[in-house]
């Protein structure tokens, strides 16, 4: 038991601190380490850790993720992007549509890969109209964030949550999809109210000067992925059948075609997520046969400390995800979703508190990243100043929504 305790809280360790002190690894390679440390050590068997992973959560995030890849190799996204970019408006209406329009997509495909394709194009954008990018590049992070939760299968956490809890796709978009469009209304007016003196490009960042190619749309393909996501949501809402094994079987086909090499496509799959997946779920399923956190939480109860409230494990879900990231968070307090309001709101409170600070999810991370590229550095204290009132807001009206 000695070394599945130190294992998990150096996991855990890693998960806060992004990487092991002196130490040039990520969270995924953490995860794995600490998976493969308790196989090596015989505290976990073969057989305890295949059936500790969730492979219907592992086959629905891989499939969504070949989809959402189909529609960026396609040109969807750079079109789309493009023709909300064309519309001569001011910047406010152009931030409004920009962040419908990710909101949109984060619902219904994987909200990281959605904020890889969309933030080359934003910025692109930005620049051409003589824009400051900042704030429609953090419209790309907190409208993937926010608009990730109206559905199950807009994140990687909803996707596990759904499928541990077993929530119908109707039904948990009927609970979420209000508080998700309040949400993205929130993101707009947050960044109308702190840039509204600031919409103009101050200097010159990048290659301003050049002009991208235009995006050009490859129908045939689009429409295949569209006909092949609407199928998927079908099966989602209206059939019994396995949504890991609808979604895998899904992206498996998006493979076999004659027009992207399917080698393109797999190096586009995002797999430091599905390994962090994996390790996580062999690490915490690992210590949750230990016993220890069921005791911990049965202490905390006695003491008046009730996780096992959806109000409680609300707060607990929001606070740890900007600690710990979202993903193994919910890994950490899904057994304790007892009553049928906890899986919703867990998905609520580990997404909207995802806009509180850089580090609140893989989407954040990803935007900033890109802008940092091109020598526009959005600092820590420039995204919290937005992120905050945003995050506490939406986490608010989630709240609310609760009450209800």
């Amino acid at each position: 038991m000695s070394i599945i305790l130190v294992v998990f809280f150096v996991v855990y360790l890693g998960m806060m601190l992004g990487h092991l002190p002196w130490l040039k690894v990520d969270r995924a390679s953490i995860a794995l380490g600490g998976a493969i440390a308790l196989l090596a050590t015989a505290e976990v068997t073969q057989a305890q850790a295949l059936a500790s992973i969730d492979f219907s959560t592992i086959g629905m995030l891989f499939g969504l993720m070949l989809i959402s890849i189909q529609f960026e190799l396609s040109g969807l996204y750079g079109v789309l992007s493009s023709a909300v970019g064309r519309v001569q408006t001011g910047p406010a209406i152009l931030l409004a549509l920009l962040t419908g329009l990710v909101g949109i997509m984060s619902a219904f495909l994987t909200n990281d890969v959605v904020a890889v394709a969309m933030t080359p194009i934003v910025l692109s954008i930005s620049l051409r109209r003589g824009l400051n990018p900042v704030p429609f590049l953090l419209a790309i992070a907190f409208a993937a964030n926010a608009g990730a939760v109206a559905t199950i299968i807009g994140s990687p956490q909803n996707m596990l949550i759904g499928e541990k809890l077993h929530l119908s796709f109707a039904g948990y978009m009927g609970y979420a999809a209000v508080p998700a469009v309040l949400s993205l209304v929130v993101v707009w007016l947050a960044l109308v109210f702190f840039y509204r003196g600031s919409w103009r490009l101050q200097r010159t960042v990048g290659a301003v000067g050049e002009e991208p190619a235009e995006p050009v749309l490859d129908r045939l393909e689009t429409i295949k992925g569209l006909l092949i996501l609407g199928l998927i949501l079908y099966a989602f809402i209206f059939t019994q059948a396995s949504r890991g094994l609808v979604a895998a079987s899904a992206g498996a086909f998006m493979l076999f075609n004659a027009r992207f090499l399917s080698r393109d496509m797999l190096n586009r799959v995002d797999w430091g997520l599905l390994l962090l997946f994996i390790g996580l779920f062999i690490v915490n399923g690992a210590i949750q046969d230990t016993g220890m956190p069921q005791h911990l939480v049965a202490d905390l109860k006695a003491a008046g400390f009730n996780l096992q409230d959806s109000g409680v494990l609300y707060a607990v879900s929001a606070i740890l995800s900007d600690l710990t990231s979202n993903v193994p968070t919910v890994m950490l307090l899904l057994p304790y979703a007892v009553d049928h309001e906890a899986g919703p709101l867990m998905a609520l409170a580990s997404g909207l508190s995802s806009n509180l600070i850089v580090i609140g999810s893989l989407a954040n991370i990803i935007v900033v990243d890109a802008a940092n590229r091109e020598g526009l550095n959005i600092s820590f204290g420039e995204f919290a100043k937005v992120g905050v009132p945003v995050a506490l807001s939406t986490l608010l009206i989630a709240h609310a929504n609760k009450l209800l």
